[in-house]
């Protein structure tokens, strides 16, 4: 499956995006698909995954500021994301694989898409 992100950008602090990632490729509703970010220099951080049925997990730092969705008939999962901080500034990557908060049980990435939080 090939993963292709959207949606980033430069926001001020306390505003909104809304990610998008397109799976092409095969058939994508029974995957587990998760977001995690990236910071030059430092590991890759999970943000947040969902399972095919709908069963969400998020990272600390983001739990009632960002949501995770999919629309499996569009072969996309979404990253809303509100009231963002400029720590929230970092490569989101989306990718496929087990349900884990761990980069090693995802098997599939994108390449990511930029998002800039300015204080």
């Amino acid at each position: 499956v090939q993963l292709v992100e959207s949606g980033g950008g430069l926001v001020q602090a306390g505003g909104s995006l809304r990610l998008s990632c397109a799976a092409s490729g095969r058939t994508f509703s029974s995957d587990v698909m998760g977001w995690f970010r990236q910071v030059p220099g430092k590991a890759r951080q999970f943000v947040a995954g969902i399972r095919s049925g709908g069963t969400t997990n998020y990272a600390d730092s983001v739990k009632g500021r960002f949501t995770i969705s999919r629309d499996n008939a569009k072969n996309t999962v979404f990253l809303q994301m509100n009231s963002l901080k400029p720590e929230d500034t970092a490569l989101y990557l989306c990718a496929s694989g087990r349900y884990s908060t761990r980069t090693w049980d995802y098997v599939n990435w994108g390449p990511g898409t930029q998002v800039t939080v300015s204080s």
